[in-house]
């Protein structure tokens, strides 16, 4: 299929987009990387009257550290975030997310904030986003206000985002001393949206790990320092309070079976990550 007829305007500020999402509201839509939206338009799930195009938008093309965090501008492509020379140092989990997503064609073209504002439960960066509580920018003619990704992301597909509003940067968390990171995903083939993903944080005081692809959304709980039998037990009663549902893909039970398991080795993995005292 091809998408509704529609009035393409190439934005040249953040300030001209806030603009016209207040004029126009749910009949705009941003246009990024466009690798989500595009097939969604093809689809005629969405028939915007205006599709508003970022993508060469230069104010919002920036990946930078500011205030303990890694900030992605809303043009910044998923490439120019992987690519970055010390991304493994500044957000590890990150860095073993990207070779997870999709094909790297799809990375060069892809933003950052346009997976995160799409809310698929089934994502590597919002899951990401979501282990390590970090932060929404959201722009509109009435001002800016930041949002913890926990209260960011409400359901399948959905956001805490209003019409007017502008997903203008994204903010991960720079890698805290002391804490161990991991991911690891189980999909049908290398670059499917994940059937299970799960990243964990670790360090001396509690376990962080994070669910997607089986909930509704990406979903963390926080865990005292557990092993054998109670760490088991403690999976098992995740993997049920996620409340997976059969699909074409896999069983929900199949499911549950993913998320101790994969659960179980990225916590062990995250434990052996931890850097060493004095190391670098």
């Amino acid at each position: 299929m091809k998408p509704a007829s529609f009035e393409y305007i190439r934005i040249d500020s953040a300030e001209e987009a806030c603009a016209l999402l207040a004029e126009h509201g749910d009949e705009a839509r941003i246009l990024a990387g466009g690798q989500s939206l595009v097939t969604v338009l093809n689809m005629r799930l969405a028939q915007p009257k205006r599709l508003l195009d970022i993508s060469r938008t230069k104010s919002l093309d920036y990946v930078r550290i500011a205030g303990g965090k890694l900030a992605v501008g809303a043009a910044a492509t998923q490439a120019s975030v992987e690519w970055r020379e010390h991304l493994a140092r500044e957000v590890p989990v990150l860095a073993l997310a990207f070779p997870n997503i999709s094909h790297f064609q799809i990375r060069n073209r892809g933003t950052v904030c346009g997976s995160v504002a799409h809310a698929d439960p089934s994502a590597e960066l919002p899951l990401c986003l979501a282990l390590l509580d970090g932060e929404v920018v959201l722009r509109s003619r009435r001002g800016a206000r930041v949002l913890k990704a926990g209260d960011f992301f409400q359901g399948m597909l959905m956001t805490a985002r209003k019409p007017d509003e502008l997903v203008e940067e994204v903010r991960y968390p720079l890698a805290s001393a002391g804490t161990g990171y991991a991911f690891e995903e189980f999909s049908s083939r290398h670059g499917d949206f994940a059937i299970v993903a799960c990243a964990a944080a670790v360090n001396g005081e509690s376990i962080r790990l994070a669910v997607g692809g089986v909930a509704d959304r990406p979903r963390v709980i926080v865990l005292p320092h557990l092993a054998g039998n109670a760490l088991d037990d403690a999976l098992n009663d995740f993997a049920w309070e996620l409340e997976a549902r059969d699909d074409p893909h896999a069983s929900a039970g199949y499911r549950r079976h993913l998320v101790r398991q994969i659960g179980r080795r990225v916590i062990e993995q995250a434990g052996c990550a931890i850097p060493s005292a004095g190391g670098h």
